[in-house]
C-alpha cells in the first residue's frame, strides 16, 4: 500500500525538554519554562523497545482540539491512514500505554466522548484492554486492529504527563517510499551568523538548525514557505517574522559549507509549535551537501515591544499593538495570566468553553508574544470580576485580536461563570536574566539570599542586595526573574540562609520596583557608589518564592449599596479617637458634640490561587486594649474621599482586627476563625465582611464641604502580603454630599473600565501600580 509523504512531527516535542532540563543554562532556551524535578539524564536513558515481528508497526499522536501539546485524541496511524481509537473498555492502563510510547513519563487522565472533537478516518482499535507494561498499544488486547463497531462520537483522548521520558527519542518504524527512515531529531535553535546578531538579546536572526544524531545540520529552504518561519519564530517567543538581506547569507554559505539536514516541513502557520507540523519528503541533496537551487533556511524575527531594545538599529519595526482590546492578569511570569478582553469600555473574561492552543496563541502574539505553550482553563490563573464577554471562540490562528475571532453571544443559557475563566501561557523571548541572579543558602530552591551577578572594575562578581527598604515588590521581581512565581516574604535580614562567602559584598542597594519588572536590573536603583548602614552578609536582602498567591478584591456594589451618614457622639468613639480613626479636628472637640462619619460595609474577596494571611506571625499580633482584640495587620484598608481635582479632603483606615471567613461559595469550607485567639486569614473562595456598625469602617466628613467628591477605597495598600494581581484592589466612587444627605454610585474596581473612562477619576491611584 502506499503511504503518505508527511508524518506527525512528535519527534520535535523532544528537543523541548531536552533544551530546558539538559541545557538549562543556555538562554536562548529559558523561555521553554519545563518545571523542576526532571531526572538527570544521565540516569535511565530511555532505549527503544525491541517489538515481536508479529505486532503490527503503528505510529501514535495526539489530535483535535486541545489546550497542551501534551493531551488529545488518541490517533493511530496504519496502513498509510490515520485513524482513532474507541473508549469502550478503555481504562488509565491503556492511557498509561499510549503516553509511554509517545514519549511522556506517565498517564495523568483520560477522557471518552470525543473531548478533543470528533476524530476522521477508520476506527482501528476497539475494546482495548492493557495492563499497563505494553510497550505499544498494538500489543494490547482489542476486537483486532480495524474491527469496531463505534463512531466517531466515542473516540478517545487521553492527557499525559508534562514530564517527558529522559532521552526519549521520537522513532519513525513505519516504512514508507523512503527506506529505513530512522529519524531521530533532539534539539531546534535559531543561530545567528552575522556578526551584528550574535551578542544582540534576545536571538532574533539566524540559520535554522536541527540537531539530528548529535550534531547540528541546517535545513535546505528549497521547499522552504513563511507560514514554517512563522511558526518557528512563534515557538521562540517572537509574534511574526520579516524579510531579511538574502545576499549576505548567500555569500556566508558560499564560503562556509553547510551540512544539511534530509528533510523539509510542511506548516500551516497556525501551529503553537513544530509538533504540530508534517514531516515533508526527503530532499534530493547531493554528495557535496549543498542545496540543488537554495541555501540554509533564514529566519529574522520581530519581537514584541516588552522584548525590543529601542536603541539599537534594526529594532524599528518591533511590533506594536494597534489598540489594547486584550490584557493578562494574574500571571506570576510575562507572558501568561487570565485573558481579559475591553468591551463596551469595559474589561470583562473569556469562558473556556473550547478553548484551546489556536485561539491561545492569537491572544500571545497579539500582546508581543510569541505562540502560546498553554491553554488554560477552569480559572487555573484566578477569577476574573465583572462580565463574561466571550464564550465558545472560534479561532482560524490568524486574526490581529482575538476580539476578531467568531464566539458565542448567548453566554448565559451556557451558564459560564468566573469559575471558568480562560487564560494562557505563551513562548516568550529568551532575554538571559535568570543567568544574571541567583538564591543561595535557602532550604530548597524557592527561598534564598538574593545575589546578583553585577560588573565591578572590569570584571563580572556577584554579590549581595542592601536589605535596606527591602519589600515584596522586589521580592515579587526577583520570583518572575527566576521563574519561581510569585513573592511569598519579603526579608531584610537573611542570617538563616548562609550564601556564598565570595559573595557577601554589597553590589546592589536602594532598589525600588513596580513590581511589574521582568528583571531586578530594570528597578530603580543605586549607581555605584554603595553606602549600606549594615552591610551585606547576615543584612543582605532575601526572598522566598511559592508558585500561587492570594488576590483580594473588593466588592464594589456592596459598598455602594450599604453607604449612610451617622452623626455620633464624642464620648462614644473613645476607641476610635486611640486608633485614629478620625478626623484632625477631633481632638479639640467637646464630649457632647458630634462628628459625622460616612458608613458603608466591605466584602473582600480572595479570588487567587492561594489563602490570604497575614504578614506577622500570631505571636507578633498586637493587642489593642480599648477594642479587646489583637490587630494582625495594622492597615489593611485605606479609605479616601477626594476632590474632583483629586485632592484629599478627608481620609480613614482599617486594621485588620479579623481577618476571617464570613462567608464562602459553595463546597467551599470556612478555614478561618478570630474566635478564641484562632488562626486569621482568607480562603480562596471565600470572603470577609466588614459591616458597617464596627468602628473605624468609615470616613470623618465632619469637616467637609457639601459637593461632589470621589470615593476610594484600597486594600493591602502597603503591599504587606503578596498577591498575585494589585491592579484590582482599589475600589472608586462617585459621590455626591448636600451636607444632610449622601449618595454613592458608579462604584467600580480601579482598572475595570477602558482608560477613557478612568481619566474621568482624576488624581486617583489608578490601575497602575507606581514607582513607590
Amino acid at each position: 500500500a502506499e503511504r503518505p509523504e508527511t508524518h506527525n512531527l512528535t519527534f520535535w516535542s523532544v528537543s523541548f525538554v531536552l533544551l530546558c532540563l539538559w541545557r538549562f543554562s543556555y538562554a536562548q532556551y529559558e523561555h521553554l519554562g519545563y518545571l523542576p524535578g526532571y531526572q538527570d539524564p544521565a540516569q535511565d536513558l530511555y532505549t527503544v523497545p525491541e517489538l515481536p515481528k508479529d505486532t503490527p508497526r503503528i505510529q501514535l499522536r495526539l489530535a483535535g482540539e486541545k489546550r497542551k501539546h501534551n493531551e488529545g485524541r488518541v490517533e493511530v496511524f496504519y496502513e498509510g491512514e490515520w485513524g482513532t481509537v474507541c473508549d469502550d473498555d478503555f481504562t488509565i492502563h491503556a492511557a498509561q500505554v499510549v503516553c509511554r510510547e509517545l514519549g511522556y513519563f506517565e498517564a495523568v487522565s483520560w477522557f471518552p466522548s470525543s473531548k478533543y472533537g470528533k476524530g476522521e478516518g477508520r476506527i482501528w482499535f476497539d475494546n482495548v484492554h492493557c495492563t499497563g507494561n505494553e510497550r505499544s498499544l498494538a500489543q494490547c488486547e482489542s476486537n483486532g486492529i480495524g474491527v469496531s463497531d463505534c463512531k466517531h462520537t466515542e473516540d478517545v483522548g487521553v492527557v499525559c504527563s508534562d514530564k517527558r521520558i529522559p532521552g526519549f527519542k521520537f522513532v519513525n518504524t513505519l516504512t514508507n517510499n523512503i527506506n529505513s527512515l530512522n529519524i531521530q531529531v533532539e534539539d531546534v535553535r535559531i543561530r545567528p551568523i552575522l556578526s551584528s546578531y550574535r551578542k544582540r538579546i534576545p536571538v532574533t536572526e539566524g540559520y535554522v538548525e536541527v540537531k539530528d544524531g548529535g550534531k547540528w545540520k541546517q535545513i535546505c529552504d528549497d521547499e522552504w514557505i513563511q507560514m514554517n518561519s512563522r511558526v518557528i519564530c512563534g515557538m521562540f517567543g517572537f509574534p511574526g517574522d520579516k524579510r531579511y538581506n538574502t545576499r549576505v547569507y548567500k555569500m556566508f554559505a558560499r564560503r562556509r559549507k553547510p551540512t544539511y539536514w534530509d528533510y523539509s516541513i510542511n506548516c500551516t502557520g497556525n501551529e503553537a509549535h513544530l509538533s504540530s507540523c508534517k514531516l515533508g519528503h526527503m530532499l534530493s541533496i547531493k554528495a557535496n551537501s549543498t542545496c540543488e537551487q537554495g541555501s540554509p533556511v533564514v529566519v529574522s524575527c520581530v519581537p514584541g515591544r516588552a522584548f525590543a531594545p529601542t536603541p539599537m538599529e534594526g529594532y524599528k519595526k518591533a511590533f506594536r499593538q494597534e489598540q489594547p482590546l486584550v490584557r493578562l492578569r494574574g500571571g506570576a511570569v510575562v507572558g501568561e495570566g487570565r485573558v481579559e478582553v475591553l468591551k463596551n469600555g469595559e474589561w470583562g473574561t473569556i469562558c473556556d468553553d473550547n478553548w484551546n492552543l489556536v485561539a491561545a496563541t492569537v491572544v500571545c502574539r497579539e500582546l508581543g508574544f510569541g505562540s502560546a505553550k498553554e491553554a488554560l482553563s477552569g480559572g487555573q490563573l484566578g477569577q476574573g470580576m465583572g462580565p463574561v464577554h466571550m464564550n465558545e471562540v472560534k479561532c482560524s490562528g490568524f486574526e490581529k485580536s482575538v476580539t476578531e475571532c467568531p464566539f458565542s453571544m448567548d453566554k448565559d443559557s451556557e451558564g459560564c461563570s468566573h469559575e471558568e475563566d480562560a487564560g494562557v501561557r505563551c513562548n516568550v523571548p529568551a532575554m538571559g536574566f535568570q543567568q544574571r541572579l541567583r538564591l543561595s543558602g535557602g532550604r530548597n530552591p524557592f527561598e534564598g539570599r538574593v545575589e546578583v551577578l553585577m560588573e565591578r572594575n572590569g570584571s563580572l562578581v556577584w554579590g549581595t542586595v542592601c536589605g535596606e527598604g527591602w519589600g515584596t515588590m522586589e521580592a515579587m521581581v526577583v520570583c518572575r526573574q527566576l521563574g519561581l512565581g510569585f513573592a511569598s516574604h519579603a526579608f531584610q535580614e537573611t542570617w538563616i540562609w548562609p550564601g556564598a562567602v565570595n559573595a557577601d559584598s554589597v553590589v546592589m542597594r536602594g532598589v525600588r520596583c513596580a513590581g511589574t519588572e521582568m528583571s531586578l536590573s530594570h528597578c530603580l536603583h543605586h549607581g555605584e557608589y554603595l553606602s549600606c548602614p549594615k552591610g551585606g552578609g547576615r543584612f543582605a536582602a532575601g526572598v522566598s518564592c511559592s508558585e500561587t498567591a492570594p488576590d483580594l478584591v473588593l466588592n464594589p456594589q456592596f459598598v455602594e449599596q450599604t453607604t449612610y451618614l451617622e452623626d455620633r457622639p464624642m464620648f462614644m468613639l473613645q476607641c476610635a479617637y486611640e486608633e485614629n480613626c478620625l478626623g484632625s479636628t477631633s481632638s479639640s472637640t467637646p464630649g457632647n458634640s458630634y462628628r459625622r462619619l460616612l458608613r458603608f460595609s466591605s466584602q473582600i474577596h480572595n479570588n487567587g490561587q492561594s489563602d490570604f494571611k497575614p504578614k506577622a506571625s500570631r505571636e507578633s499580633w498586637v493587642w489593642h486594649d480599648c477594642h479587646r482584640h489583637y490587630h494582625s495587620m495594622e492597615v489593611f484598608t485605606h479609605y479616601d474621599l477626594l476632590s474632583n481635582n483629586g485632592t484629599k479632603v478627608a481620609e480613614g483606615h482599617k486594621a485588620s482586627f479579623c481577618l476571617e471567613d464570613s462567608e464562602c461559595d459553595e463546597g467551599i469550607e470556612k478555614r478561618y476563625e478570630c474566635a478564641n485567639f484562632g488562626e486569621q486569614g482568607i480562603t480562596v473562595g471565600c470572603w470577609d465582611t466588614y459591616r458597617h456598625d464596627i468602628d473605624c469602617q468609615w470616613v470623618d466628613i465632619t469637616d467637609v464641604k457639601p459637593g461632589d467628591y470621589i470615593f476610594q477605597i484600597v486594600i493591602n495598600p502597603n503591599y504587606e502580603v503578596a498577591e498575585s494581581d494589585y491592579t484590582n484592589n482599589i475600589v472608586k466612587c462617585r459621590c455626591r454630599y448636600d451636607g444632610h444627605r449622601i449618595w454613592m454610585y458608579n462604584c467600580h474596581i480601579g482598572g475595570s473600565f477602558s482608560a477613557e473612562t478612568e481619566d474621568t477619576f482624576p488624581g486617583l491611584i489608578n490601575n497602575q501600580v507606581t514607582h513607590r
